[in-house]
């Protein structure tokens, strides 16, 4: 147990801030020096991982937080000023996929609120979370913690921020024994009314379809939702977020709908009568967005803000995702049994989705197994799935072409084995994800695919996870070019002035960072490489594998850009 500050060093703000977030169950912050809190969680028995920028630092804590469903909070705490400027987008991407991490950036001393050129971090992010505070009163510290760790906690999740002054980290206290009790989760169930009012729609339904959100993953609802599918004999599709939350070796599951997605979403959503959607916000983007103008729409989620924003449901339950799917299978349960019935009968349509599936991936058959050089992208992302034990991989892709041409073919096995996101498109994201990933489960291979472009902008925090012992995968998909954009976009651009090419050596960065690294230019050898890679880092080591791609593969199942 840390030991508390004693007459010769009285406590600091800084000191009880580390203390309560203690108390709260934090193990770990990300930070960059000099903020004062720092030392203190140091004291306190909190590790501080320290980063080469902040962005990198929150992507971390977003993914941490992601991998156990909210039970642990990833937090960020930013130097006054510099610090809280520079981590804006890190936040923005968690405020964009709804991730409660909790930032803790410092700011200059109260007295200088409001001079010219003074940046207040608690005004300025105001658009991009959920709750902002800012501690005003030393003696006020408990209280604004508890009412950031209940803002966490509750209701939708998001990012939320408290503003710390400068001369209240570093001031003393009269009050540091002040009592604090940690928040606990509260959760509601559905008006039994309207989980009746859906109960009928789905079983009354023809062709139905689930859309599974993230909310099923934080309510950690994944059994309840393969109850229900089962019992109602209805196909599954992710909302991007969402993909992990339903297996997708099921014979029910149609994939992920995303900006791209599966032949199995397009068939079944083109048919559907009725869209379910559960733990999801409903947002009009991503494939299939249209469609859902002309279905049936039931909508399961636990923020009454999702209601109406972008659709007008014809029923909506507001309530926790495993507690509403639990109301769902106890009342359809009873409506069956009036007639007898132990399920839903649909037909073969598990049979179906199988048809679909075959048929769609002979189109993709040719490139997951295509011989050329440079290797195409969906060989050696085929080939990276066939070299790992799904069971034991947390797998992060990327913005861009990583995402786009994983989603639709990766198969995840476990909640949380593949953490998708997109809302916000921020290249670099996935470094610290994997990261992330590794701190919240040390017993499984984490990985990240990226391109050149995104490492370049995140890579010398590779070095980040050299220094601070957490070994991660990375593997870098080289196509030397801004692969994602057809060549119309830009074309007199990139003919004049070369805009769409990129360079640099990721094997020697990689090297010099203190990882060990890799480069494969032919197909046949890129499993190996994986396996080989993949050994390394459960010695415990940091690697980072380069793959030469084709940067002419222009093929995307399904994208709408």
């Amino acid at each position: 147990m840390a030991k508390l500050p004693t007459r010769e060093h009285e406590m600091t703000g800084a000191d009880l801030v580390a203390r309560i977030l203690k108390q709260e169950g934090v193990d770990f912050m990300g930070v960059i020096p000099f903020n004062s809190l720092e030392e203190a969680a140091a004291k306190a028995g909190i590790r501080p991982l320290i980063f080469r920028q902040e962005r990198v630092g929150v992507n971390l804590a977003d993914a941490y937080t992601r991998v156990t469903n909210g039970r642990g909070t990833g937090v960020f705490s930013m130097q006054a000023g510099p610090g809280a400027e520079n981590a804006f987008a890190g936040v923005a991407q968690a405020y964009a996929d709804s991730v409660p991490i909790l930032l803790l950036p410092a700011s200059a001393p109260r007295n200088r609120a409001g001079v010219h050129p003074t940046f207040s971090p608690s005004r300025t992010y105001e658009s991009v979370v959920k709750w902002s505070g800012r501690i005003e009163l030393p003696e006020e510290i408990p209280n604004a913690l508890r009412r950031a760790f209940s803002q966490l906690r509750m209701g939708r999740p998001s990012p939320v921020l408290l503003d710390l002054p400068s001369d209240i980290l570093r001031g003393e206290l009269s009050n540091g024994d002040a009592p604090y009790m940690p928040v606990q989760q509260r959760r509601s169930a559905g008006d039994p009314q309207d989980v009746s009012d859906a109960a009928k729609i789905l079983i009354g339904a023809q062709n139905p379809v689930i859309h599974a959100g993230q909310g099923v993953l934080y309510a950690e609802a994944w059994d309840e939702l393969r109850e229900l599918v089962e019992l109602t004999q209805t196909p599954v599709m992710t909302s991007m977020a969402g993909k992990s939350s339903f297996r997708e070796d099921h014979p029910l599951s149609l994939g992920t709908r995303s900006s791209t997605t599966t032949g199995m979403v397009v068939h079944f959503l083109d048919k559907a009568d009725v869209v379910f959607g559960i733990g999801c916000s409903f947002t009009r983007m991503h494939y299939g967005a249209d469609l859902f103008d002309s279905k049936v729409l039931v909508h399961v989620t636990n923020d009454e803000n999702d209601v109406n924003k972008d659709y007008s449901p014809d029923v909506a339950v507001v309530g926790d995702a495993k507690l509403v799917m639990r109301q769902l299978i106890d009342e359809i349960k009873a409506m069956l049994a009036e007639n007898g019935s132990a399920r839903v009968e649909r037909g073969d349509v598990a049979g179906e989705v199988k048809a679909v599936r075959d048929e769609w991936m002979q189109d993709w058959l040719p490139k997951m197994h295509s011989d050329a050089t440079p290797i195409n992208p969906f060989r050696a992302l085929n080939d990276l799935s066939k070299a790992i034990d799904h069971k034991k991989t947390i797998m992060n892709h990327d913005s861009g072409s990583p995402r786009d041409q994983m989603i639709p073919f990766y198969q995840t096995v476990t909640p949380r084995g593949f953490i998708a996101w997109g809302k916000s498109t921020q290249l670099g994201y996935s470094l610290g994800a994997a990261m992330g990933s590794k701190l919240a489960a040390p017993d499984k291979l984490c990985v990240n695919v990226i391109g050149d472009y995104g490492f370049g902008m995140v890579g010398t925090d590779l070095e980040t996870a050299v220094r601070e012992e957490i070994p991660i995968l990375t593997i870098v998909l080289n196509n030397s070019s801004m692969g994602i954009y057809r060549p119309e976009h830009f074309a007199t651009a990139h003919e004049l002035y070369g805009t769409k090419t990129t360079g640099g050596d990721f094997v020697k960065m990689a090297e010099a960072l203190g990882a060990h690294s890799e480069r494969v230019t032919q197909p046949e050898d890129v499993v190996g490489a994986v396996q080989r890679c993949a050994g390394i880092v459960e010695s415990g080591q940091t690697a980072l594998l380069e793959i030469v791609t084709d940067a002419d593969e222009k093929d995307m199942p399904f994208r709408q850009f």
